[in-house]
């Protein structure tokens, strides 16, 4: 099988940043997925848990109302090995372009004084949410995104090298 475009990242050499993850064309209509990357994978503690469920909701809350990017949005959700986000939006953009979203949003969550949609009508774990939390990793992000504006390494995936058999093989499947 044909590894994915996220595993050939090299996670051993990403920092925290906006990067794109993938371009996908749906018949001359572009959608973009957009690495949020908060922490460097397998050097830092994850998210926990709760804190990234509520990161979920407020800034899913900031992007859909955001009138400028509100149309733009198909989806905003945690990564599975907690260290980020995907953001998915219509069209192609340079992840430098996001830079200024990215800040909003995360320095919104200063501001929130309750997580929205958390009534167990709205979330299916709604008792699973840490605003005190979601607001020390937002400062914390939105701090480093601050003074890394001017670093292209936040808006730049390092690529893994892969050995190559002499068949065409890469490593990992040969």
């Amino acid at each position: 099988m044909k590894l994915i475009q996220s595993f050939s990242v090299d996670h051993t050499r990403i920092v925290p940043g906006i990067f794109t993850s993938r371009v996908d064309d749906l018949g001359g209509h572009f959608v973009t997925t957009y690495d949020i990357r908060l922490k460097r994978p397998n050097r830092e503690p994850v998210i926990d848990v709760a804190a990234m469920h509520s990161l979920e909701h407020l800034i899913a809350t900031y992007l859909r109302n955001h009138p400028d990017w509100k149309d733009e949005v198909i989806y905003w959700g945690p990564m599975g090995c907690l260290t980020g986000f995907y953001l998915i939006l219509k069209g192609s953009r340079a992840p430098e372009e996001l830079y200024e979203l990215m800040l909003g949003a995360f320095q919104s969550v200063e501001d929130a004084l309750s997580v929205p949609g958390t009534a167990p009508e709205n979330c299916g774990h709604y008792l699973m949410h840490n605003l005190a939390m979601a607001k020390w990793y937002a400062k914390e992000f939105a701090d480093y995104l601050k003074a890394n504006k001017d670093n292209s390494a936040i808006f730049t995936y390092p690529q893994t090298e892969r050995l190559v058999t002499d068949d065409g093989q890469h490593f990992f499947d040969s």
